[in-house]
Parts: structure tokens; sequence; C-alpha cells
């Protein structure tokens, strides 16, 4: 149910609104938009409870949320949400660009990479220390070193650094280091790992499964929203198809039909989404054009000599005249995208 507070409601009349959610049984959350405040009370939801709500003082209307996905719906809170973490803006008329490497694989590259990503214009530095790989037999990822080497990086550049959490164990270990944790296709449904990024004062960026529906992402954000963590950003990066002339088939038009359905952000994942460098660029400017509310590229100082995923990486140069095409088209329709260079 949402409980619609009357535009006058002091915050102690949202407080005993919210404190009466909770003493029914409920989980409360509090939403405050531009225009007035609501409280999403999730839960199981009975006709008597709604009448009980609806005689607390500073109470306009209660409604149900007729969406499987409570928190993250429109209907919950019908402004886009503006995500923040450290030099990173995605939503709400920002275009956050996230870029960086596959994998960590020295100091000297991850600083490089960095150093240039910004000067093209990113506002995140993107790069994996723990690498889920399909094979045992590959490049793992060096782990807390990695991730001590990101943390320089962000002291060299200001860049926020986006990097992946593969286990529940792992979370607190990579919140020390990174501003926001990725969930990696493979862990969409990780449902314990959701709970544990959620209770953690990090962003997030929820990537799509590879053959998971959009009920099914919007759900497995609700996990985390569900423990309290509001700054969650949604990821398309392709998804299985027939198709085999790319590594996975890349719908922008996730991007508009996400924007009718909930309020989080929609971030782009051209790298993974094609696997082919040559087709980075123009799925980039693509996503800006749609609407996408941020970019993830993978960009390597030597793509050739990467340990991972060298084939859909960017070189630095190729990244830098891919964003003066992505500002110009975010000029045209109104929106910023990445950082003023």
């Amino acid at each position: 149910m949402i409980i619609v507070m009357k535009r006058d409601a002091t915050e102690e009349l949202v407080q005993r609104a919210a404190d009466k959610v909770e003493r029914m049984g409920l989980k409360a959350h509090v939403i405050v938009g531009t225009e007035r405040t609501v409280i999403a009370a999730i839960g199981d939801k009975r006709e008597e409870m709604r009448e009980s709500l609806e005689t607390v003082a500073g109470v306009s209307k209660v409604v149900p949320i007729l969406a499987p996905y409570k928190v993250a719906s429109l209907e919950v809170k019908p402004e886009p949400t503006l995500v923040k973490a450290g030099s990173l803006e995605v939503g709400s008329g920002k275009c956050g660009v996230m870029a960086g490497p596959c994998s960590v694989e020295s100091e000297e590259q991850i600083v490089q990479t960095a150093r240039a990503v910004k000067a093209a214009g990113a506002t995140a530095l993107r790069g994996g220390a723990f690498k889920p790989r399909t094979s045992p037999y590959s490049f793992q990822g060096l782990k807390e070193e990695g991730l001590k080497m990101l943390a320089t990086a962000r002291e060299e550049t200001g860049l926020a650094v986006v990097t992946e959490v593969v286990a529940s164990e792992d979370v607190e270990l990579v919140a020390k280091y990174a501003d926001v944790l990725q969930i990696g296709a493979r862990n969409m449904q990780n449902y314990r790992l959701l709970e544990a990024v959620g209770r953690v004062d990090r962003a997030v960026l929820l990537k799509r499964g590879p053959s998971a529906t959009i009920d099914e992402l919007l759900l497995a954000a609700e996990y985390i929203l569900n423990e309290g963590n509001t700054r969650v950003m949604l990821c398309e990066r392709g998804i299985r198809t027939f198709e085999s002339h790319t590594r996975f088939t890349l719908p922008l038009a996730t991007v508009s039909y996400l924007h009718q359905k909930t309020h989080l952000p929609v971030v782009i994942d051209p790298s993974h989404g094609t696997g082919h460098a040559a087709l980075v660029p123009d799925m980039c400017v693509a996503a800006v054009a749609i609407g996408a509310d941020g970019i993830i590229v993978e960009v390597h100082p030597e793509p050739d000599q990467a340990m991972s995923d060298g084939y859909q990486s960017l070189d630095l140069p190729t990244f830098a005249a891919t964003m003066q095409r992505c500002r110009a088209v975010a000029n045209a329709i109104g929106v910023q995208c990445g950082a003023e260079v």
C-alpha cells in the first residue's frame, strides 16, 4: 500500500504514520518527493489495515500498489531518482559515464586508464578486482590488491570507483574501497547477495541476467530497496537470443520501457551487449539518444594485451572520440552526458 501524506504533514506526523505501519507488522519505506511525502507499506495487505491507516493524522489517502515490485514502482515515486556516488551522478537528466578495463591488471594500467577516461569526460572509473569467469582456469582478478589499486586511481583522479562484488561475504571488504557495488549478470538472482548490498551505504549497479525478464530484474532490485538502500541503478547488458552476430542482443527499448515502470535510473552496457569493440561507439551514442541515464564502457590502454574482454574494449583515443559524439547527441536532447571537458 501507499500512504500519501498531506502536503502540510510535518516530519513528526510522517514518522508517526511510519511507526503505525511498523506496529501493524508491515515494513515502512518513507519516500520524500518534490511535492509530497509517501510511505510505502510493504507486507501482507488486508482491507482493515488500509482503513486503520486512513485515520492516522496527516494521511491524505491510502492506495494499493498494483505492480509486483513495490518500492521500485512509479506508483510509489513518480519522480525519477538521481543516484549520486562521489563524482558519479546518474538519472534525472544526468547521463553518467563509467569507463575502465574489464579487469584491474596493475597499478600503472588502472591509473593510466583513469587519467585518460577522466580527460575524455568519464564521471566514474570501472574495473574488476573480483572476476567471475565461465572457466575456473581464466583470470579471476587481483581481489583485494586490485581494490587497493582502484582506490589509488581514485586518489589520483577523483573518479568514483565502480567494481563488482561476487559474494555476500565480500560485501564489507569491497565497500571499503568502492563507491558503487556492481552486481553482475550471473548474480542478478543471488538474493542473499542482493540483501547484503542493500544493507550497506553504497550505490548499487544491478545488471540484468542474460535470460531474465524485465519483471525479474525489477524484483531483484526490490530485494536491495527492501533492505533500505535507495541508490539503485538498473543496467541492461544484453540478453541471450538465437542471434549469433553479437555476443548478446542489446535491446535499447529496455530504457524506454523501464522509464514507464520505475523511477530507478537505467544504464546501458554496450560492451557486453555487443561483444565487439567496433560496435560499441555507435551503441553508446544510441543509448544516449534513447534517454539512458548512464553508460558503462570497457576501456583499456592496449585492448590486444588485456587479460579479459579485450575484444570488446575501446582503446583510449576511440573512447575520447566516442565521448565527443555522445556529448553532441546529449546537447541536442537537453541532457548532460559525462563531465565537461
